[in-house]
């Protein structure tokens, strides 16, 4: 069952195995909410220290994630662009179109339109992006566009 919202702390996962796995019980990934429950899991584990029964469960997820994004019509296998990036960027800090117009000091209608596709990025804007997200500012640049 999906959470309401990404509110999993690293306090909040269990030492063990077993614990984890009544946390959330690893099985292959087939839509988006389980996806999205895995990778929760994932995002609250990684960069901390992890006991063995942690390092074991968080391979297990990140197989299962790789997995599902090697399927076809999965999210992963989407051509990555500079604004698919910037929404991936902006849904995980929980941000919209009037955060990315306020971040990039513009009328609020233009994030929105940016986020449309409508208007383009301009140099200051990839810089803007690159410092807050502390990105490289070559993620926000579609090679096809240079």
């Amino acid at each position: 069952m999906k959470k309401t919202s990404r509110s999993l702390r690293f306090a909040d996962v269990p030492p063990d195995y077993a614990g984890l796995c009544r946390l959330h019980l690893p099985r292959p990934i087939h839509d988006r909410v389980d996806y999205a429950n895995t990778v929760e899991i994932t995002d609250a584990m990684a960069g901390h220290a992890l006991t063995p029964d942690q390092e074991d469960y968080f391979d297990l997820l990140c197989g299962l994630i790789e997995d599902y994004d090697r399927k076809p019509g999965s999210r992963a296998a989407q051509p990555v662009t500079g604004l698919n990036a910037l929404r991936h960027l902006l849904d995980e800090h929980d941000q919209g179109a009037a955060d990315l117009a306020r971040l990039l000091g513009v009328h609020r209608t233009l994030g929105a339109m940016i986020l449309r596709g409508e208007r383009q990025l301009t140099l200051r804007h990839v810089r803007t992006l690159a410092a807050h997200f502390a990105v490289s500012a070559d993620l926000f640049v579609d090679p096809s566009r240079t």
